[in-house]
């Protein structure tokens, strides 16, 4: 079992609106190291939801329900989309000033990579945040 990070803009794509749709494709992604983290994507990894610029919160946990494949919205084939599904909200919100407080969280990539969007958790990182969202 692998853990990741996706984020996404509240007004571009909510936490509210997944659950709505039941399961989406993870699409837009145009950053490399970001495409690479999806393609180590299996079905049946765990992912955390966080919604940036607005809110900079944690809000959700999905999971892989298909692996990488060709983005659909380009013809460019050196970019990919994952399915992934919500599996429950948070019961509160973790926020990014929250994460860059707690000591086991100081050295995760949303906070030292803030601007990549698809970004790998070690499993302790994935349940502290989940932790503070209990």
């Amino acid at each position: 079992m692998q853990y990741f990070l996706v984020k996404s803009e509240p007004f571009k794509y909510s936490w509210d609106q997944f659950i709505k749709d039941g399961k989406t494709f993870w699409d837009g992604v145009r950053n490399y190291q970001a495409r690479n983290n999806m393609k180590e994507m299996k079905k049946g990894d765990l992912v955390l939801f966080y919604h940036s610029n607005e809110g900079k919160n944690v809000v959700g946990i999905a999971k892989v329900v298909k692996e990488f494949y060709q983005d659909p919205t380009t013809d460019d084939d050196r970019w990919v989309v994952v399915d992934l599904a919500p599996i429950e909200s948070l019961k509160n919100p973790v926020s990014l000033e929250t994460i860059k407080g707690d000591e086991r969280l100081k050295d995760i990539s949303l906070v030292r990579q803030g601007r990549l969007s698809v970004t790998t958790l070690k499993v302790e990182e994935f349940d502290r945040i989940v932790e503070l969202g209990s």
